[in-house]
């Protein structure tokens, strides 16, 4: 007697079959693509960086030879290049890649927002003049105070003047060091 398909499903323990089921984990092709769509993203930023920004993030050898190539590249052989980038980033664990990311951009924010506020507090001491003044003395105590009323009084002429505002941009740049002495 030839045994029926049937009949193997009672060969089979019970606690095998149950063991198969919980292994598998079923990912959507829609999924699948998405992952890779978005590592296609991370890999077009990293093309999109300085030299000394990629020095920052943690890429090895082939992945930061790649990204060069690309940044070098024009029209289809660049996009060609970047679904390659796309690729490479899938074999490798990128989180580390986008914490460095992350953090560059971070930094970069912080640097913008300070210069927002730097250059805001400088209107304020034009407009303001010396009573201004012991607002950035607070913010710096080590900051001079003749020569910063001295920059401020030639930005006021500046500006009355129409002439260009070098004062002004001195006074930024002042408090720019001032800012940056303190970190």
């Amino acid at each position: 007697m030839t045994k029926q398909p049937e009949d193997w499903l009672d060969e089979v323990p019970d606690n095998e079959n149950e063991d198969d089921d919980d292994e598998i984990i079923w990912v959507s092709k829609s999924e699948i693509k998405r992952d890779a769509e978005e590592l296609k993203r991370l890999g077009a930023e990293l093309v999109d960086l300085g030299k000394n920004a990629l020095d920052k993030i943690p890429l090895d050898e082939d992945l930061r030879a790649a990204i060069e190539l690309a940044q070098r590249i024009k029209k289809e052989g660049r996009r060609r290049q970047m679904q390659l980038i796309g690729k490479m980033l899938r074999q490798r664990d990128d989180e580390p890649i986008r914490q460095a990311l992350d953090k560059l951009k971070n930094r970069h924010n912080q640097q913008v927002a300070l210069f927002h506020k730097l250059e805001h507090l400088r209107d304020r001491l034009i407009e303001e003049g010396d009573d201004a003044v012991p607002e950035v003395l607070n913010l710096w105590p080590q900051a001079d105070r003749q020569q910063l009323r001295s920059l401020i009084r030639n930005a006021k002429k500046e500006k009355e003047g129409n002439k260009p505002p070098k004062s002004a941009r001195l006074i930024f740049q002042y408090l720019r060091e001032l800012a940056e002495g303190q970190q």
